[in-house]
């Protein structure tokens, strides 16, 4: 096992809902020896598990741990030279289609990049190999599988392609390899507004100029009480926001 392998593991023990779980059962098993410490961890776990499952306190949570960044308009990215869009995972089995399909998230990414190249008439790239965490069942990689979607759906080619890259810092090093043979400077980078602050950081560390352009915004999706009832999308926002929080906090250690 390479120790990259490692991360979606540990990742998945600590992020929520198994992290707050983890600790409630670590207060069910203190109980029996403490029984007020252990009570009150287990509840702290079992509190920090609901309220990190609503979409109201994800909002809350991206006020305070991500950089406010504003939506990209067309018309501010006319000095760039390219779009890049960063891979988000793929649907190694869709048998309505009979072939792979993108993820949720790079499916919106790419919605976005397209949109944005159509409106610009700038060059698309595109990052994203087999993820440390893919499973054994995904054959295509996530570049194979936005090219034909890009070309399919969107009639648009990708005119720089990486593929073979399984995180963020490899999307970074290998796509500034490709756009530097062309003397790329300048891109528009297009992720989700939880991942887009630590992956500029890691493309401007490659020596490129970065113009943001998230997609995925926080936002409130439902009634004012129902943002605060757990929710899919309410547990995926919050999971999304601690992660990279916590992977910029790696990042600056090291």
């Amino acid at each position: 096992m390479e120790p990259g392998e490692l991360k979606p593991i540990l990742t998945a023990l600590v992020l929520p809902p198994t992290g707050p779980l983890l600790l409630a059962l670590c207060g069910v098993l203190l109980a029996t020896r403490r029984r007020r410490p252990g009570l009150v961890l287990a509840a702290t776990g079992l509190v920090l598990a609901y309220f990190l499952s609503t979409n109201g306190f994800a909002l809350v949570l991206a006020r305070h741990l991500l950089p406010p960044l504003a939506a990209a308009q067309p018309q501010d990215l006319q000095s760039a030279q390219a779009i890049v869009i960063l891979g988000g995972g793929v649907q190694p089995q869709a048998p309505e289609y009979g072939v792979a399909q993108p993820g949720d998230h790079t499916l919106q990414r790419l919605r976005y990049g397209a949109w944005l190249a159509r409106r610009t008439g700038k060059p698309l790239a595109f990052a994203g190999g087999m993820g440390w965490g893919a499973a054994a069942e995904q054959k295509d990689t996530e570049g194979a599988v936005a090219r034909r979607v890009l070309q399919e759906d969107y009639g648009l080619a990708v005119r720089w392609l990486d593929d073979q890259s399984r995180d963020t810092a490899e999307n970074a090093a290998r796509t500034a390899e490709l756009l530097r043979r062309d003397r790329v400077q300048r891109i528009v980078l297009v992720t989700d507004f939880t991942h887009i602050p630590r992956a500029a950081a890691a493309f401007r560390a490659q020596g490129l100029d970065v113009i943001p352009a998230p997609t995925g915004f926080p936002v409130p999706r439902t009634r004012p009480l129902l943002e605060w009832m757990p929710s899919s999308h309410g547990a995926a926002l919050t999971r999304s926001i601690v992660r990279e929080w916590l992977a910029r906090g790696v990042a600056a250690a090291r």
